[in-house]
C-alpha cells in the first residue's frame, strides 16, 4: 500500500523545514518565504500562510523542498508510513 500524504498546517510545515535549517525570511500577503544559506547560495522556499493546507498544496511544498533536501530525509515528515 502506498504511503499517504499527511494533512499539515503552515506551522507544521515551517517546523519541519526549520529542522533542515530554513528560517523565516519575509512575508508578503498570504505567503511566507523561508531561507537558508548553503555553500554560499541562498535557498528559498515559499509556504502559503493558511492555517491548514489542502493535500495538493502540501504536495507542492514538498516537491519544492526536494530541490534542496533529499527525498529520503524529507519523506518521513510529509508521508505516513
Amino acid at each position: 500500500m502506498p504511503n499517504k500524504l499527511k494533512v499539515l498546517s503552515r506551522p507544521d510545515i515551517v517546523k519541519i523545514l526549520t529542522v533542515f535549517g530554513f528560517n523565516f525570511y519575509s512575508q508578503r500577503g498570504s505567503h511566507i518565504k523561508l531561507r537558508r544559506t548553503k555553500n554560499g547560495h541562498n535557498q528559498v522556499l515559499t509556504v502559503p500562510a493558511h492555517k491548514e493546507l489542502v493535500k495538493s498544496t502540501t504536495k507542492a511544498v514538498y516537491e519544492q523542498a526536494l530541490k534542496y533536501i533529499p527525498a529520503e530525509d524529507l519523506k518521513e515528515y510529509f508521508y505516513n508510513k
